[in-house]
C-alpha cells in the first residue's frame, strides 16, 4: 500500500510529541534573555575591539532607513534569540558534551557556519554605505565570535538551570507495622520460624 499524501491523525500526533512545548518556551526564554545580554554590551565590545559592527544596526536598517532602526533591529535580535534558544534546549540533552560547554559550542558553531554570509551583507544590505565592511574584517569575526560566546554562555547555563531534571526521590523504606498498630503477618511469621534473636535454632535442638 502506497504511503498516504495527506498525513493521517496518527501521525501528527507522534510527530507532536517529539517537542517538549515546556522545555521550547524556557529555551525561547532562555535566548531572549541572552539576546538581551548580546545587545546591552555592544558599546562595550564596540570600544574593545575598535570596530563599529553592530548587529541591532544591521538588521534594523535592512528593515527600515527611518528613526525607528533601533527599536525595529533590537525586537529582531531577541527574536532570533528566542527561536535559536527554543531550538538549543530541545537539541541539547543530545549532545555528547558536558552541560557547561553545550551552549557555546553551539552558538561559536553558528557564528563560524554563518560568517563567511556577511560577504552577501556587503553587497545587497539596504544600508551597506553605512556600515561597515564585514567581509575579510578581522576585528569584525572577533567581535561577532566574543558575542556569540557569551551568548552561548548565558544561554547555556539559564536553559541548563530550567530545564533540569528533578532527581527521583528514593523509594520509602517498607515499615515493619501495619496501619493498624500491629505488626506484619509477614514479619511474626519468620521471626516464628527462625526463632528468636540470638537463638538460631529450635527451643529443643
Amino acid at each position: 500500500m502506497p504511503y498516504p499524501w495527506r498525513p493521517r491523525p496518527l501521525q501528527l500526533v507522534a510527530l507532536s510529541l517529539g517537542i517538549d512545548r515546556t522545555r521550547t518556551l524556557r529555551g525561547a526564554i532562555c535566548g531572549t534573555v541572552a539576546a538581551a545580554v548580546w545587545a546591552v554590551q555592544q558599546p562595550l565590545d564596540k570600544l574593545a575591539f575598535g570596530s563599529r559592527y553592530d548587529d541591532v544596526e544591521l538588521l534594523g536598517k535592512a528593515l527600515t532607513r527611518g528613526d525607528a532602526w533601533f527599536s525595529l533591529g533590537l525586537a529582531s535580535h531577541l527574536g532570533n534569540g528566542a527561536m535559536f534558544g527554543a531550538i538549543y534546549a530541545n537539541l541539547a540533552p543530545a549532545l555528547p558534551l558536558p552541560p557547561a560547554f553545550r551552549g557555546p559550542a553551539v552558538a561559536l558553531a553558528e557564528n563560524f557556519g554563518a560568517w563567511p554570509l556577511v560577504a552577501v551583507t556587503d553587497r545587497f544590505h539596504p544600508a551597506r554605505r553605512d556600515l561597515p565592511p564585514l567581509a575579510g574584517n578581522r576585528r569584525a569575526l572577533l567581535q561577532a565570535t566574543y558575542r556569540h560566546l557569551l551568548f552561548g554562555i548565558v544561554l547555556g547555563e539559564l536553559e541548563r538551570r530550567l530545564n533540569t531534571e528533578p532527581e527521583p526521590a528514593p523509594p520509602a523504606a517498607e515499615a515493619d507495622y501495619s496501619s493498624n498498630g500491629h505488626g506484619r503477618i509477614e514479619h511474626a511469621v519468620s521471626v516464628s520460624v527462625s526463632g528468636p534473636a540470638g537463638d538460631p535454632g529450635s527451643p529443643g535442638a
